[in-house]
């Protein structure tokens, strides 16, 4: 499909972006026409975007509250944040720790609460901003065996998102949220190899997919340039299910 150049004057801010979902929503939204700051804790996965001038690297922490805020203030100007950076926990609320739980919520919510509070200043300045938060089918929309406590997590980026978007929505700011069903990126493959049989595990995985296949990165990439684009200026506080029929 031949790009529009949606995004065209829009600068973007991505975490989490130097692979799966990700780094496919970075290459969609450089290829409609933005400027994205690409950020991701692991520096080595960032050398991918060398060559994409439109496209700016930089090492970030997001469980860093201080170098978010220097990077923030480094960007003249922010007009999509996408807060896709996260981790998946597996288990039942009898095998939780309080570790788990801790970590899942600092990367998986906090991560987001402090990244919003970042950028959302300069986005009220100028009255305009799209706010992308990852979620998930596993939160408040449905219940998957075995991610109690990511399914915790994910619940709260819902009510994160729906109270930013009614705080905000008369001030040009829009906040929705993605929920994917289960992508084929490097961090499920990392959680198959986990199983004592990665074969079966996969086999589990595509089965819980009603159309019977993983999604690709690339399937959930088109929600967020959409989400980032002035096609949606009157979606805000909503959820986005790419599930391949999860939620039917």
């Amino acid at each position: 499909m031949e790009n529009s150049m949606r995004l065209k004057g829009k600068t973007a801010l991505v975490t989490a972006a130097g692979q799966g979902i990700g780094y496919a929503s970075v290459m969609a939204m450089a290829a409609e026409g933005a400027t994205v700051w690409a950020t991701d804790i692991n520096p080595t996965l960032l050398e991918r975007f060398k060559g994409h001038t439109q496209i700016h690297t930089h090492n970030l922490d997001v469980m860093d509250k201080a170098a978010i805020n220097a990077l923030v203030a480094k960007i003249p100007t922010i007009d999509v944040l996408f807060n896709c950076a996260g981790f998946v926990h597996s288990g039942t609320v009898l095998e939780a720790t309080d570790d788990d739980w801790n970590v899942a919520f600092d990367l998986n919510v906090r991560s987001q609460f402090w990244m919003i509070q970042a950028v959302l200043p300069g986005m009220l300045a100028k009255k305009n901003g799209s706010i992308i938060n990852m979620a998930s089918i596993a939160s408040s929309i449905r219940g998957l065996p075995n991610r109690f406590v990511y399914g915790a997590t994910k619940a709260a980026v819902i009510g994160l998102t729906k109270a930013i978007a009614a705080d905000y929505v008369t001030q040009g700011i829009r906040c929705n949220a993605v929920c994917p069903g289960t992508v084929d990126t490097p961090s499920l493959q990392d959680r198959i190899n986990a199983y004592s049989d990665p074969v079966e595990a996969r086999k589990q995985f595509i089965a819980r997919q009603p159309m019977g296949r993983l999604a690709t990165a690339e399937e959930i990439a088109p929600v967020v340039v959409f989400l980032a684009s002035n096609d949606s200026t009157f979606s805000t506080g909503n959820t986005y299910s790419v599930d391949g029929g999860m939620t039917i």
